[in-house]
């Protein structure tokens, strides 16, 4: 057996990059480094310092979680000009991909619109016969134009995602090379929201594919050959081939890395989690030990998508949050990774959340003796300022008037010193600090698989216990230990216009990763073959297979 039992977790914000080595739950070190201009000089330098009292040939797997894809799409930088080729002709033209989408956005990303014959009524039957080519031209078209990413969109492809598929094949065999998503690799029902998350996926492809490179080689210069992984929205992780091709998969990670690991720190598994960071405070519910997903469609820069997020509220509260005392204000302007040059505790001239802890204490930072120009009183009132704006953020996500417990975590989280009202209790664990790099150290292998089914004629509870166990073995096949897989989620929604009795079921099964390879025999017998089973998350499969699993059964497509 390898002793290889070390997991090490890194997440990365604006201010501060985390670091956590772990073995099994035991924290063996942690360190929080300054973010750098160029992530991976950061998540180099911290893996440097956490690396140095260890032997990194104990470490069995590296994860990663990371908001600089979402950064990427908010800030318009690093987006590679996308073709957004939608199937639904002679229908499906009166709003065409990206129409509701930011101007400046849109100019940035888009590379041209073609609408092609295809596409599915809403029973699965098709509109129109594709026509290859139409496809074949339009590839010429963009081959001639140096285009080099492309998303491909069908009207209710999640009911048969064939015409998808074949369309990507043929625009891969015109444009060697280039990137190619098809929209039910990331999204679900919502043509439009589906053909977003699609666009956005193509157009961070290749930022994604660089990210993944050079921290693959900072990890070989580390002597670090342990696999990689990234953090998912769902909590779950990703190999990190299968991330290159999915960047939007990982938009949230950050908050949900830390709502997992106030879980993981505290045993809680329904409360809120309030995660103040260095410009933001994240506040999410955690039911059974998951973030909640948002129910609603979620706005990524200004574009509507609907994969599947964490239902997260965000406010301009942090430790580098600008403090302004006439009148009183804290953020949400945020000094960011400067905070060390710009903190008046620092000798910087402005003042900041953080600097509002060294006065009273709270923190031994910087020098105190350059905030004596601001009474005591005033200071505390801006720290019962920072309890009410969160108090209020409590209040917008809880569900009911009943008061439920509260993990507060991240290094901005000194600053809380008092029960948070509208919670049971609030609870502060040890290395709240770095909660976030647990949450992505112990992140579960996770397995999905979204159908529509009929249940005429078919026991209920029988369909459903199917569908569970393809959702363990996708988990399994995706490098979980399946001794420990279990399923966390099951959604159900009738769908009254399809007939027999139909209904979209979702199942998501989790498990502990297994830092072991599995033998021959477990791997042939858990691979997920069948209809349907390869709809594993952060499965180590070909990209283009990771969403199978969502179409009619018993042969009704």
């Amino acid at each position: 057996m390898s002793d290889r039992t070390i997991r090490i977790g890194i997440d990365v914000g604006s201010t501060h990059t985390d670091a956590v080595a772990m073995e099994g739950r035991r924290v063996l070190r942690a360190v929080k480094t300054r973010t750098t201009r160029e992530v991976g000089e950061g998540i180099e330098r911290a893996l440097r310092e956490l690396l140095v009292s260890l032997d990194p040939a104990r470490v069995g797997a590296v994860m990663l979680g990371t908001t600089h894809f979402a950064n990427a799409v908010v800030e318009r930088r690093r987006l590679q000009p996308t073709a957004a080729v939608r199937l639904c002709l002679p229908s499906g033209a009166s709003l065409p991909p990206m129409c509701d989408w930011p101007p400046d956005l849109r100019e940035r990303v888009a590379a041209g619109v073609y609408l092609v014959p295809g596409g599915l009524e809403f029973d699965g039957r098709p509109i129109a016969e594709l026509d290859e080519r139409l496809l074949r031209r339009i590839a010429r078209e963009l081959a001639a134009r140096g285009v080099e990413a492309v998303a491909v969109s069908a009207v209710f492809a999640p009911l048969d995602p064939s015409q998808e598929e074949r369309a990507a094949a043929i625009l891969r065999e015109e444009l060697p090379g280039a990137v190619v998503t098809c929209s039910t690799e990331i999204g679900q029902l919502g043509l439009l929201e589906r053909e977003n998350a699609a666009i956005l996926n193509a157009a961070l492809v290749k930022l994604a594919r660089d990210i993944v490179a050079a921290f693959s080689r900072a990890l070989s210069r580390l002597g670090l050959a342990a696999p990689f992984y990234l953090t998912q929205n769902d909590g779950t992780l990703m190999r990190a081939e299968l991330a290159a091709e999915r960047p939007v998969l990982t938009f949230s990670s950050g908050p949900t890395n830390s709502m997992r690991g106030a879980a993981l720190l505290t045993g809680e598994q329904d409360a809120i989690v309030v995660d103040i960071g260095g410009t933001t405070s994240d506040v999410g519910l955690l039911v059974r030990g998951f973030p909640r997903p948002a129910a609603a469609n979620v706005e990524i820069g200004g574009v509507r998508t609907n994969f599947r997020m964490p239902d997260v509220y965000s406010l301009g509260l942090g430790g580098g949050s600008l403090v302004r005392w006439q009148p009183l204000a804290i953020g949400p302007e945020s000094v960011g990774y400067e905070l060390t040059e710009r903190g008046r505790a620092f000798g910087g001239d402005v003042w900041t959340a953080t600097d509002l802890a060294v006065a009273l204490g709270y923190a031994d930072l910087g020098d105190r003796a350059r905030l004596g120009d601001v009474s005591r009183s005033k200071v505390e009132e801006a720290v019962e300022r920072m309890h009410r704006m969160l108090e209020e953020a409590i209040d917008r996500m809880k569900t009911s008037p009943e008061p439920i417990p509260a993990v507060v975590v991240g290094g901005g989280s000194i600053l809380v010193r008092r029960p948070l009202a509208g919670t049971s209790r609030t609870l502060k664990p040890e290395h709240f600090a770095v909660a976030n790099a647990i949450g992505a150290a112990l992140a579960q292998v996770g397995g999905e698989v979204e159908r529509i089914v009929t249940y005429e004629g078919r026991n209920r509870e029988e369909v459903l216990a199917g569908l569970a166990r393809e959702a363990g073995e996708a988990a399994v096949a995706a490098g979980a230990d399946p001794a420990t897989v279990e399923v966390v989620a099951v959604e159900e929604v009738p769908l009254a216009y399809l007939p027999g009795k139909a209904a979209r079921v979702r199942m998501k099964a989790v498990g502990d990763l297994r830092l072991e390879a599995p033998s021959a025999a477990e791997a042939e017998g858990s691979d997920g073959a069948g209809p349907g089973s390869s709809g594993a998350v952060g499965s180590g499969r070909a990209p283009r297979e990771g969403r199978r699993g969502l179409g009619l059964e018993e042969g009704r497509r």
